[in-house]
């Protein structure tokens, strides 16, 4: 079966940065919706369109067409008591500007005394991102999968 518009892409793939760096590598192959819907880098789903399983491909992209530039505004500094007690480099934390609506993920990547500097840019925004998959398999997607625009698991729905 061919990749087109309304079928189950399952890959395994390798994420690498420009220089060849493995940054995410599957264990188990991931699948996702063709067609537009959004469930995998546009430029790969462009790259997949017509191919049949067994195709190996490798997709180059800019920050443009994965997280975005790196923007520095989106890091903050904010005050320690803002924090659980226990906050770590590492930790994320759902937040918005004050007054705004307008919620995303920050990551925690200092803590000095009584300040917490929080990012919110992806950890692979401003990257070049390398990649590699081969097709494992192509099936149709069901009529639910189709309504939903997702993949569902094979136990049923899956969120």
């Amino acid at each position: 079966m061919r990749i087109d518009k309304d079928t189950v892409v399952s890959l395994q793939y390798e994420l690498s940065d420009s220089s060849g760096n493995l940054i995410e590598k599957t264990e188990d192959p991931i699948s996702y919706l063709h067609g537009g819907y959004d469930g995998i880098f546009p430029m790969v789903e462009e790259a997949l369109h017509e191919k049949e399983i067994g195709y190996s491909c490798t997709v180059s992209m800019e920050p443009e067409h994965t997280f975005g530039d790196y923007d520095s505004a989106l890091v903050r500094l904010e005050p320690r008591s803002a924090f659980p007690e226990n906050v770590e480099v590492g930790m994320r934390f759902e937040g918005a500007a004050e007054g705004s609506d307008d919620y995303q993920i920050y990551t925690v990547t200092d803590i000095a005394e009584d300040k917490v500097v929080v990012d919110g840019n992806h950890p692979l925004a401003g990257m070049k991102l390398n990649f590699a998959c081969t097709v494992i398999d192509v099936r149709a997607a069901t009529t639910e999968e189709i309504s939903h625009q997702h993949v569902h698991g094979s136990d049923g729905h899956m969120h």
